[in-house]
């Protein structure tokens, strides 16, 4: 009775102190809890002078709501329209069949984030209406919004497997008629759809809050909404890239193993390499865009709200007419209303450049597929540069010191860095870049060896380049900042970085379309491969009479080949501009967490060694662990591929073959995902409590080395990926030494690229967001029971570093060495 009654009232005291701590922290969302409660500004005060007429603030937003609704009609309808054009019944098949694996991948996704969500709610409860007394009513519209977040994310990924494999069929069969202005031209209608559409539901979804919701409930009607995108971005990102990346792998290796094509139909692996290429390629950029392009703005209102005019006199006042309130309100219409435009000029430049492409390649038989996507870009930016001193001007121009100037010369650094960049990529990974030709060269005289090495330079002088240009452009923003804002809010350079993230996202339509582009194409070579076209009977014969054109099988297969190599070039393309946003993000984040504790960050201070050499080690752990995670299950559907492949038959791969292929990339995709999570989670918590100057070098840590390890991967992968399509397109040297070389460099840059890489841009934001919170409530505990918690958790986050190197760990027979006779 006497033990009974010390552990109860330890549990009282000390334990439900631990548990409330522990609770409080089990997710990003508790980050925002003082956001929460943030109350919006009365918009509809606010009016804007625009062309002598006078037009009410939330007039704009209500025409942004008009325009997103047009948005998700164009992308819906552009489906429809891309899904009645002609095409084989046999390549149909074959795209039906992608779309069920990829329905099936989804469907097991989606059980994963019900389970997760429901855990993310209890303790969404238990935190904001246990811990911070917040009314019921209150909480039940975070829980909602966090399931609308999920369902936001959940949606535009599966409308996007959903058009790409109407889209796959479509472009393969149009390469047949011998011109090659369709074969580019579909696969970029399908990427913008998805563009368009994507950031349409996301800003139909932001305006309906602000317009619609109470100006006290909007802040948690945020905070639950970038709770679900989060959670939906995380999942499907990380996951989709392992999974795509074993089955890339798994198909590949059987080039060398067995000498057949890429795409051979007896190769069980194939489907799911095609499922992969919508799984990583797609689902999770197109999660991940829309997570980002919310919680940027989630970020950018929360600022606004609690750090504009907090340099005003007594009064309120900022001059004559204009008060605190009214700013607060100004800035978040015109941030909007920029929104809306971005939009408008996507789609504007996308028509444009569209009419211009036409009208320059349409007849001819051959051209580069680069130039149209390249123009699309500049275009775009240009254009939104334009449109944003033009609107801020018109919108802003009243208030004092050219804050209008000063907004959108920060603005646009964003804007020309995400034309910038991938150009800066193209140099190191198209295929008629310097750096892909000597990859090629060291391939042909040195093998795999070379080829790897030449692969790693290319990354590591990208890495170089482009940082220099991030930091150039960031600067321009901190230089700028001073000029109009410093005497209207605190931390200008905060709000700068945040708007510099802002117009990277800016032309996120056209961002989007052209990271889409390279699913599309890639599945399109494994369709026209799949559908066994040219074996058919009579086939040449039957798409005369019902096409209305004869055949051309060679060229057809060519176009596609070379098509696909633009693609991978703007796959690439697109991955820098999205972890650049989460790095800006994120020291964004971390500004805030060393200005709220007030904290200095000394080099002589051993505690911020500590920290940045643990972030160091977190990013190598991360690195080390994704591709662990796909080299084990290729590991092992290569193992199941040799053992059903059929070679002595003419027949295609079974669907059960090809089904247990996509379940065992799938089980080690989600394997992967539970562990990383599982350590990023316990890592964050365990730093968080034992110093805020050591967490807060850790964060500046993790975002830097990921900055870089990410463009290195990012951009190595892309490097080796295209030397592989200059062997096989432009050289035509398949089934040689040199492809062989090839495909080597391709299966180690297949993770650098589409796994490791790309996933740590959640990686980081997950980290950050959480931490804010995790170190405010450290800092507010009692120092022995944050140790405690801290350690604990230290432990925790061990172990699964430990399952993720040594649960994972590829396993057979003891190894032995020859017998000496």
């Amino acid at each position: 009775m006497k033990n009974r009654s010390f552990l109860q009232s330890w549990f009282n005291n000390r334990g439900m102190k631990i548990w409330g701590f522990f609770s409080a922290l089990l997710f990003q969302s508790v980050a925002f809890s003082s956001e929460a409660d943030i109350r919006l500004p009365d918009l509809s005060n606010v009016s804007y002078n625009l062309f002598g007429m006078t037009v009410q603030g939330t007039c704009l937003l209500q025409i942004g709501i008009g325009v997103s609704i047009l948005g998700m009609i164009f992308g819906l309808v552009e489906a429809m329209r891309i899904k009645k054009l002609p095409v084989h019944q046999s390549m149909l098949d074959v795209s039906n069949l992608i779309y069920e694996t990829c329905k099936t991948y989804l469907l097991q996704q989606g059980v994963l984030l019900i389970v997760l969500e429901v855990f993310i709610g209890s303790c969404i409860v238990y935190y904001f209406a246990a811990l911070e007394h917040m009314a019921i009513a209150k909480v039940l519209v975070i829980l909602f919004w966090s399931v609308v977040g999920i369902l936001g994310s959940f949606s535009v990924a599966w409308f996007g497997i959903r058009i790409n494999t109407y889209a796959n069929s479509r472009t393969a069969f149009s390469s047949l008629a011998g011109k090659p202005y369709s074969v580019m031209d579909i696969p970029l209608r399908a990427g913008m759809s998805i563009g368009v559409l994507l950031i349409c539901v996301e800003l139909f979804l932001m305006l309906t809050i602000l317009l619609f919701i109470a100006p006290e409930n909007a802040g948690a009607c945020f905070i639950g909404f970038a709770i679900g995108e989060s959670l939906g971005a995380s999942a499907l990102r990380i996951c989709g890239g392992i999974f795509t990346k074993i089955a890339d792998i798994g198909s590949d290796l059987m080039k060398i193993v067995f000498n057949i094509k890429e795409d051979d139909a007896r190769n069980p692996g194939v489907i799911a390499d095609c499922t992969g290429d919508n799984a990583g390629d797609s689902v999770g950029p197109t999660a991940d865009g829309f997570e980002t392009y919310g919680v940027t703005g989630v970020a950018l209102i929360s600022f606004i709200s609690l750090a504009v005019g907090k340099k005003f006199g007594a009064d309120g006042s900022l001059m004559a007419n204009v008060t605190v309130a009214d700013l607060q309100a100004k800035l978040i219409i015109w941030i909007f209303t920029m929104r809306v435009l971005m939009i408008l000029t996507s789609l504007g430049s996308y028509w444009v450049n569209g009419f211009i492409s036409k009208m320059m390649f349409a007849a001819k038989d051959h051209f580069d597929f680069e130039i149209p996507l390249t123009s699309l870009v500049w275009i775009t930016s240009l254009v939104s540069i334009g449109v944003t001193y033009t609107v801020s001007y018109l919108m802003l121009g009243d208030l004092p010191d050219g804050m209008w100037m000063t907004l959108s010369t920060i603005i646009s650094c964003g804007t020309i860095a995400a034309a910038i960049i991938p150009e800066l990529t193209k140099v190191f990974t198209s295929a008629k870049s310097k750096h892909v030709a000597e990859v090629v060269n060291a391939s042909r005289e040195g093998g795999p060896s070379l080829n790897v090495l030449s692969g790693l330079v290319a990354g590591n002088f990208s890495a170089f380049w482009k940082g220099l240009v991030l930091v150039g452009l960031m600067f321009i923003a901190y230089r700028t900042s001073h000029l109009a804002l410093d005497p209207f809010m605190v931390y200008p350079t905060v709000f700068a970085f945040g708007l510099v993230a802002f117009g990277m996202l800016g032309m996120g339509p056209v961002t989007i379309a052209v990271d889409s582009y390279g699913p599309v194409t890639d599945n399109a070579q494994s369709v026209f491969e799949l559908s066994q076209i040219e074996t058919l009977p009579n086939i040449a014969a039957d798409i005369q009479k019902n096409f209305g054109f004869k055949p051309d099988f060679e060229r057809g297969k060519h176009y596609l080949e070379e098509n696909d190599s633009a693609g991978n070039t703007f796959k690439a393309t697109a991955k820098p501009v999205l972890i650049g946003t989460a790095v800006i993000g994120a020291t964004t984040m971390i500004f805030s967490i060393i200005l709220l504790l007030k904290l200095k960050l000394d080099l002589l201070d051993p505690l911020v060694l500590f920290g940045l050499i643990c972030g160091g080690a977190v990013i190598y752990w991360f690195t080390g662990a994704s591709i662990q995670a796909v080299s084990t299950g290729a590991y092992r559907a290569v193992e199941y591929i040799k053992k059903h492949i059929r070679l002595d038959s003419a027949a295609k791969a079974s669907i059960e073959d090809s089904k247990q292929v996509v379940k065992i990339c799938t089980q080690y995709a989600q394997k992967g995902m539970i562990n990383i999570f599982g350590v990023i989670f316990s890592l964050t918590l365990a730093f968080a409590c034992f110093d805020p100057t050591f967490f807060a070098s850790y964060l500046i840590s993790i975002a830097v080395f990921g900055l870089f390890q990410a463009m290195f991967m990012a951009n190595a992968g892309g490097a080796w990926d295209n030397a592989k399509k200059v062997v096989e397109v432009d050289l035509r040297e398949k089934g040689t030494p040199l492809h062989a070389a090839t495909v080597v460099g391709d299966t180690v840059g297949d993770p650098f690229k589409d796994t490791s890489s790309v996933a740590l841009n959640p990686i980081i934001k997950f980290t950050t967001l959480f931490g804010l919170l995790a170190v405010e409530m450290a800092v507010a505990a009692e120092r022995q029971t944050a140790q405690a918690i801290g350690v604990f958790f230290l432990l925790v986050g061990l172990v699964f570093v430990w399952r993720s190197f040594y649960g994972m760990r590829i396993t057979t027979a003891p190894l032995q060495g020859k017998k000496k006779h």
